[in-house]
């Protein structure tokens, strides 16, 4: 899986009672009208970052809080100028793209922004000894140079047709971040940057808190202090929302449910290129298997998990792009066919056994399935996936686990994993199936290897040409409908319940990775607290 969609996921399950500051805790629960306004917000996430650094790829897609990047995606994922003026100039060959600062810009130190400090940022990810798994989104980049303190001049190898979508990348202050290890230094936990927040601690596995950056160039947000509440498990996260220690939450669609009659809260739903797929590791002698990889793909009843796990807050998934998005490949779909995946595995000779699972020169058609403790659309996804497959003649072994037990074991057993980026289908996917990405952290964790899909995904990458672009990616989505890799399972939207306590909520496109950068709180620097002070129990 790319580096982004699952590096978050690595908190502690929250136990016990969550320990919120006073001042960080709106208790919205509590009897509070008339009140006054609230300028503070409290919201449950399910992960949290490794590192605050963006030199090590935290803000690479925006929404950082503590930094900004050149650009930012507006509501509808359009870019709109952030610590740049304006768009950048871009030159007819599109190998040059040159960015106009904007002025007067400082770091929430009191330092100047300057065209130093991009430099500095994007060389030190590009540097091989920084410790950032996310170095290839940036292999068109050929170097970046500033004219003066206020124009930065980045030069590309070959046409990147997304390149300015990359440029939503939080920007370091180099003052700050030079003086430093890049991969230990104390700026990985205690950043400093040109955001609309300031970092005011960082209890690993419980809580991130901010207070509002009142020299913001964009003005000082009215919620003055925030904290994102680090919980784990899904349960606890609604038990501590329906208690009152939360203002707001992610939850799956069975637990948001559950708020819909209550008039102080709003439930917002965000569409998502986030999907659930079940990796199937080349190492592992039996997913290794294109006749098991190819009956899976069509023994699993897609509709049916749509349906009653997501309850219908989704929708099927044959790759990692949306149905509903141009990018797809028309045609891929992938209908549920349990006779015709049993066929593709008495032909490949893997017989019932006894038991009904399979077997083929003495090896049982069976293997595990690994998925995130606490997470139970996980959960309800993996059982679902070892049901089907069990009518099938294919036998899945279900174990839940941290990512710390997972990971060593990704080579040889599959992962009910996450993933999915909005935006250009290069940025999933590239991550996602590359063979040279193999074995890189989270990176291609089935350890796919198809030298169609690694000429296709080059040729999508290095071209401007749409209609280029399409095929070379069409020529992807084909090659894994006949050597799956993965089965890809669902598309989920995500689902917030929040108190309705200010004005300006709004949702984004999301992408897999739901924590500090999406969710309603996208834009909770422009949020406006609405009179009533909060709701009544």
């Amino acid at each position: 899986m790319a580096a982004r969609t699952v590096r978050r996921a690595t908190a502690a399950l929250a136990t016990g009672a969550l320990a919120l500051t006073t001042a960080a805790c709106s208790n919205p629960g509590a009897d509070t009208a008339g009140s006054g306004p609230k300028d503070s917000a409290v919201v449950g996430i399910a992960y949290e970052p490794d590192t605050l650094s963006p030199l090590l790829g935290y803000g690479k897609d925006g929404n950082s809080k503590i930094f900004d990047g050149l650009l930012a995606f507006d509501a509808d994922m359009k870019l709109q100028p952030a610590l740049a003026a304006k768009l950048p100039r871009v030159s007819d060959d599109g190998l040059t793209y040159t960015y106009t600062l904007r002025p007067g810009v400082t770091f929430s130190d009191g330092a100047p922004f300057t065209a130093k400090d991009v430099v500095f940022t994007y060389e030190t990810i590009l540097d091989p000894k920084t410790n950032n798994p996310s170095r290839t989104e940036l292999d068109a980049l050929k170097s970046v140079e500033a004219i003066g303190d206020d124009t930065v001049v980045f030069h590309l190898k070959y046409p990147y047709a997304p390149f300015a979508e990359r440029t939503v990348h939080a920007i370091a202050p180099e003052h700050v971040a030079g003086g430093q290890d890049v991969n230990t230094g104390a700026f990985t936990t205690k950043p400093i940057g040109t955001g609309p927040y300031v970092l005011t601690g960082w209890s690993k596995g419980e809580k991130l808190t901010f207070k509002a950056n009142p020299t913001y160039w964009n003005g000082a947000p009215a919620v003055k202090r925030f904290t994102m509440a680090i919980i784990k498990d899904d349960d606890v996260r609604a038990t501590r929302l329906r208690a009152g220690d939360l203002d707001g939450a992610i939850l799956p669609p069975n637990l948001a449910a559950g708020f819909g009659s209550d008039k102080g809260r709003k439930t917002y739903t965000a569409k998502t290129y986030d999907y659930r797929t079940v990796t199937l590791p080349t190492h592992n002698p039996v997913a290794g298997d294109t006749a098991v990889r190819r009956a899976l793909d069509v023994a699993v009843d897609r509709q049916t998990m749509v349906d009653r796990i997501l309850e219908r807050a989704g929708k099927p998934a044959y790759g990692p792009v949306p149905t509903d998005s141009p990018w797809f490949a028309k045609g891929t779909e992938r209908r549920h066919d349990l006779a015709g995946a049993q066929k593709i595995l008495d032909e490949a000779g893997w017989k019932p056994g006894a038991d009904g699972v399979r077997v083929k020169n003495g090896v049982r058609a069976s293997f595990p399935l690994w998925y995130l403790s606490g997470d139970k659309l996980r959960q309800d996804h993996a059982l679902a996936y070892a049901s089907d497959a069990r009518k099938a003649g294919i036998e899945i072994k279900t174990q839940a686990g941290t990512w710390e037990v997972i990971e060593p074991r990704m080579k040889t057993d599959a992962v009910l994993a996450g993933g999915g980026s909005p935006g250009d289908p290069d940025f999933d996917q590239y991550l996602l199936l590359k063979s040279t990405l193999a074995g890189d952290g989270f990176n291609n964790m089935a350890w796919y290897d198809n030298g169609t899909v690694d000429r296709a995904l080059e040729d999508g990458r290095r071209t401007n040409d749409p209609a280029k672009r399409k095929a070379a990616y069409d020529t992807v989505q084909r090659a894994l409908v006949a050597n799956p890799g993965y089965t890809f399972l669902t598309h989920i939207d995500h689902l917030y319940v929040v108190n309705d306590s200010w004005d300006g909520l709004s949702t984004q496109i999301e992408p897999h990775d739901h924590g500090l950068a999406a969710g309603p709180w996208w834009n909770v620097e422009t949020w406006q607290p609405k009179n009533n002070g909060g709701t009544k129990k």
